[in-house]
């Protein structure tokens, strides 16, 4: 199946990374796909899944496990161990579904809703997978939908929006995933976003997801943006393409605590533990009194919840991953002849703040960026230095 013979034409380009200059070795010898080698060592886990959904059609099998993608997401998301296990797994049966796809027994698409606070991995969690499975990725957010004839975007312009990140390759658009981002945001007479120029109930964009969620032959004009007659269309089949949706859903846990009849007052609650988890009690009912409409719901049997970081996860999260913040300052610093390091004292002040903030990863974000800063307009004079970031400088900051 894999062709060992390297290729040496500079007509030639890589499938993944383009480059014309390295070596190039064949994907199959009966079409024109080749990979470079550096591609091929430094990405074998990319290489392998991308050689077994765009390159061999024929393939009865699975070149990868569940364990192999949660593996590439612990590269870059901390923590959430159990969202990642279900979220693998899910992508490994809806992969698994498309080889079975001639099946006399058809096999449904499972659809995945994450519920998490801001900053805790929702979108991250989606681009990571994007990465792994490397297929198109569309990030859409939910809020800017509009049901038709309403100010705002149509719900099929996030097809459009899946079209065009796929190079306006059909075949692949029709594989990608679609991440539905701020969900929550267009549930029934939402008080919190009220407006004149949309749906103002939120039930007309639900129903309009609806067929792009089952699965349906959908007519989208090849341009972004409002329907227009004379726009050129396509039709692009969405039985095969994921729906992940994310969002904080502010208040669904008093919903769940109300029904389990959890009181909130008093101490030594015994139900303290229970409140500590209340999302892992979730129900559809409690999805419905939120005011998500029923049908919405049953198009994503697939949930998980994302859990609000430890201390030992912030930490982790500055040093640990492939694009940790710290890691993307070293570079940034690397390139003005600069580095730093940090005291214990100054990561346990930094975490203790990122903790205060209640924003998750965007919290340590913003506070390296204001440590940062400073430095960064300073930096004629600190160049072949080592800065020391202390607990004295964080504090400065004034966060």
């Amino acid at each position: 199946m894999y062709n060992s013979e390297l290729d040496i034409e500079t007509s030639l380009r890589c499938s993944v990374c383009n480059n014309t200059k390295e070596k190039l070795m064949k994907i199959l010898p009966d079409e024109i796909n080749y990979i470079c080698i550096n591609c091929l060592i430094k990405q074998y886990f990319l290489y392998k899944i991308y050689f077994n959904f765009h390159r061999d059609q024929t393939a009865n099998h699975l070149c990868f496990t569940p364990q192999d993608i949660k593996h590439y997401l612990d590269k870059y998301l901390i923590g959430q161990k159990q969202a990642k296990k279900i979220i693998s797994v899910s992508i490994y049966n809806h992969y698994k579904r498309l080889i079975l796809h001639e099946q006399k027994i058809k096999i449904n698409k499972s659809n995945i809703l994450i519920i998490g606070n801001t900053g805790t991995g929702k979108t991250l969690l989606a681009k990571s997978l994007s990465r792994c499975l490397n297929i198109p990725l569309a990030i859409v957010d939910a809020t800017s939908l509009t049901e038709a004839g309403y100010v705002g975007e149509d719900v099929e312009s996030i097809l459009a929006i899946l079209l065009q990140k796929a190079n306006y390759d059909l075949h692949l658009a029709e594989k990608g995933i679609i991440f539905l981002d701020e969900i929550d945001k267009i549930s029934k007479k939402n008080i919190n976003n009220p407006s004149i120029t949309r749906d103002v109930s939120g039930e007309g964009v639900q129903q309009a997801l609806l067929k792009l969620l089952e699965g349906s032959h959908v007519n989208i004009s090849t341009q972004i943006g409002r329907k227009h007659p004379e726009k050129q269309t396509v039709s692009i089949n969405t039985k095969n393409i994921l729906f992940i949706s994310g969002g904080t859903f502010a208040g669904l846990e008093q919903i769940i605590s109300n029904r389990l009849d959890a009181s909130e007052i008093g101490f030594k609650n015994k139900n303290q533990k229970k409140k500590k988890d209340l999302l892992s009690n979730l129900k559809s009912e409690d999805l419905i009194t939120f005011g998500l409409i029923p049908e919405l719901i049953g198009r994503f049997p697939i949930r998980c919840n994302l859990n609000n970081f430890t201390k030992k996860e912030y930490k982790e999260m500055l040093f640990s991953p492939n694009n940790s913040i710290l890691k993307q300052y070293k570079q940034m610093f690397k390139f003005d002849q600069m580095d730093f390091v940090f005291t214990k004292d100054a990561i346990d002040t930094i975490i203790k703040n990122a903790i205060k903030l209640n924003i998750g990863a965007r919290g340590l974000s913003y506070i390296c960026e204001k440590i940062f800063h400073q430095y960064t307009f300073s930096l004629e004079g600190l160049k072949n230095k080592t800065i020391q970031i202390t607990k004295k400088v964080v504090n400065k900051m004034r966060l």
